[in-house]
C-alpha cells in the first residue's frame, strides 16, 4: 500500500501546489487545514484525506499525524506583527511535540537561504529558528532553504511584476544590486518530491540542503529580464537610500501585496541569499534546476494562457472565515473583483440564466449602459453590439457574446467570456454555481482584468464605480431571475 503523507499549509501557494504533485506520484495525502471550506473548488480535494486542526491549538490536531510516515512542515508568518516569531516557533514546538508521539520517520520544511553567521532578517531568523525547533521531536527534520520563488502567483514574483508592468521609470533602493539566487517553483516541488525517497540511514538528525536556481542574479537583474520578456522598455534610476518601510507602503500602492507582507520581501532580499554548498546536487543529482529566464518564461505562459493554480494570497483567506458578498484582490497578477450571493435555486436553473446573457435578452439590468459601452467600442474600432449571439438559448465555447466571446463551459456549473472589446488589457467575465449545503447553492461572480501598464490600472480604478454598481446588480439579477424560473 502507498505511504500516507502529511502536508500542512495545504491552503498556501506552495503547499496548494505540493499536493496534486503527491498524488501523481502514488502517495495518499492528508492535509491539516484550520478551515475545510477553503479547500473548496481544489481538482484534488476528493482525492485527499482532510484533517481539520491548528497547529497553534494543539489539541485539534488529534489524529493528524496517525499512520503518516513523512510530513510537510510549510506554515510560517508572513507579516509584520511584532509576534510573528513567537507564533512561529510556538506553533512549531507544538506539531515537533505531536510529532515526537507519533511513528513519523521524516519531517521536510521550507525555510529560507540566508548565512546564519550574518545578521539577517527578522523573518529569516525566524525560519531558521524554526527549523531547529522541528528537531526537537528527535525525528529527522530535512529543512530545504530557498530564495525568491519564481513561479506564477508567488508574493516575490507579483510585487516584482506589477511594479515593471506599471511603471515606465522605477526608482529603485540600493537592495536591488543584492545577489540572489532564484528558484522555480518546479524545482521547489521536484527536490520535495525527491525528499521522500532518501534512504533513511542517509538521513541525519538535522539536514540543511540549500536549493537555487542554476544562477546567481540580483533584484535588478530580474526586473530587466522580466521587462525584456514582455516587451516593456523601462528606465531604472537606482537611490542611495531610500526606507524600508516606505518602500513598502509605496509597493502597496501598486501592488496588491499588502505593506506588511511587501516589508517582510523587502527585508529578505537586503540580505543575500546564495547557495553556499553542494549539498542539494550531492543528494540530488538527477534535479538540474532550471535557470531564470526559463523559470519566468513558464510563469508568464501560465499568466497569459489562465492557468490558475494557486497564489500568494490563497492562505490569506483562511483568516477570513466567512463567504465575504465582495472581494476586490489579485490572482494569478490579474485585478480581480469577486462577488457571491446564497441561492435555493438548482444550479441547473442558474446555470440556463448566465449562460442565457447578452444578445436580444440583453444583461437583465441597466442594458442601454452595456448598450452605451457597445457603441464606444465601435467608434474606436471594437467590435460593439453588433454581433450579438448565436442563438438565445444554447451556447458553445468560441461563440461570440456581444463583445465577448465564450472562452470555457462547464456544463450546470461555470461560464468564462473573454471580453474582445478595445481596454488597456485583458479583461475576463465569470460565472460559477456551486453546491454549499443541503438547501443552498453559491454563485460566484468574477470580473478579472489583466491591465497593460498604467493606462490599465487607471482603467480598472477609475471606472470601478461604474463597474461595481453594474456587477453587482448583474448578480443580483441573474439569482432572482433563476429563483422565478427553477
Amino acid at each position: 500500500m502507498a505511504e500516507r503523507v502529511l502536508v500542512t499549509g495545504a491552503t498556501g501557494y506552495v503547499g496548494g501546489r505540493l499536493v496534486p504533485r503527491l498524488l501523481e506520484a502514488g502517495y495518499r495525502v492528508r492535509v491539516l487545514v484550520r478551515d475545510p471550506s477553503h479547500l473548496q473548488g481544489r481538482a484534488w480535494l476528493d482525492r485527499v484525506e482532510v484533517v481539520q486542526g491548528d497547529v497553534l491549538e494543539p489539541e485539534t490536531m488529534e489524529g493528524a499525524l496517525r499512520d503518516v510516515k513523512a510530513a510537510y512542515y510549510l506554515i510560517h508568518s508572513m507579516r509584520a506583527e511584532v509576534d510573528f516569531r513567537e507564533r512561529d516557533q510556538l506553533a512549531a514546538r507544538n506539531f515537533a511535540q505531536l510529532a515526537e508521539k507519533s511513528g513519523l520517520q521524516r519531517i521536510i520544511y521550507l525555510g529560507g537561504l540566508g548565512d546564519p553567521n550574518k545578521k539577517l532578517s527578522e523573518h529569516l531568523r525566524s525560519r531558521h529558528e524554526v527549523g531547529r525547533i522541528l528537531t526537537m521531536s528527535g525525528i529527522p527534520v530535512i529543512e530545504f532553504r530557498s530564495a525568491v520563488i519564481v513561479g506564477s502567483g508567488s508574493a516575490s514574483f507579483e510585487m516584482m511584476r506589477y511594479v515593471v508592468e506599471g511603471l515606465p521609470i522605477l526608482i529603485c533602493p540600493p537592495w536591488v544590486i543584492t545577489r540572489i539566487q532564484p528558484i522555480s517553483i518546479r524545482d521547489v516541488l521536484d527536490y520535495f518530491i525527491a525528499a521522500l525517497k532518501l534512504p533513511g540511514e542517509r538521513l541525519p538528525a538535522y539536514q540543511v540542503i540549500e536549493i537555487g536556481g542554476s544562477e546567481v542574479l540580483t533584484y535588478h537583474d530580474m526586473m530587466r529580464g522580466y521587462a525584456a520578456a514582455r516587451g516593456l522598455k523601462r528606465w531604472m534610476i537606482r537611490m542611495p537610500w531610500l526606507p524600508t518601510r516606505l518602500c513598502a507602503y509605496w509597493l502597496q500602492w501598486i501592488t496588491p501585496i499588502p505593506a506588511g507582507i511587501a516589508y517582510v520581501l523587502i527585508e529578505s532580499i537586503r540580505n543575500e541569499v546564495i547557495v553556499r554548498n553542494d549539498s542539494a546536487s550531492q543528494l540530488f543529482p538527477q534535479i538540474r534546476p532550471r535557470n531564470y529566464q526559463v523559470s519566468l518564461e513558464r510563469a508568464l505562459m501560465r499568466i497569459s494562457s489562465d492557468q490558475v493554480e494557486t497564489t500568494w494570497s490563497d492562505s490569506q483567506a483562511s483568516y477570513t472565515g466567512d463567504i465575504r458578498p465582495v472581494t476586490l484582490t489579485t490572482y494569478e497578477g490579474l485585478l480581480l473583483e469577486r462577488r457571491q450571493r446564497f441561492t435555493a435555486a438548482p444550479p441547473e436553473a442558474v446555470y440556463r440564466v448566465f449562460t442565457g446573457l447578452g444578445g436580444k435578452r440583453g444583461w437583465l439590468h441597466a442594458n442601454w449602459i452595456w448598450l452605451a459601452r457597445g457603441i464606444i467600442d465601435r467608434m474606436v474600432g471594437g467590435p460593439g453590439f453588433r454581433r450579438g449571439r448565436r442563438h438565445p438559448d444554447e451556447l458553445r465555447v468560441g461563440d461570440a457574446v456581444d463583445f465577448w466571446r465564450v472562452e470555457m463551459l462547464q456544463p450546470g456549473r461555470q461560464m468564462r467570456l473573454r471580453a474582445e472589446m478595445k481596454v488597456p488589457g485583458l479583461a475576463w467575465l465569470q460565472f460559477e454555481v456551486t453546491p454549499y449545503s443541503s438547501s443552498e447553492n453559491l454563485v460566484t461572480q468574477t470580473a478579472f482584468f489583466e491591465p497593460k501598464g498604467l493606462p490599465g490600472l487607471l482603467y480598472w480604478y477609475l471606472l470601478y464605480p461604474i463597474h461595481g454598481w453594474m456587477f453587482s446588480m448583474l448578480i443580483r439579477r441573474v439569482v432572482e431571475k433563476a429563483e422565478r424560473t427553477r
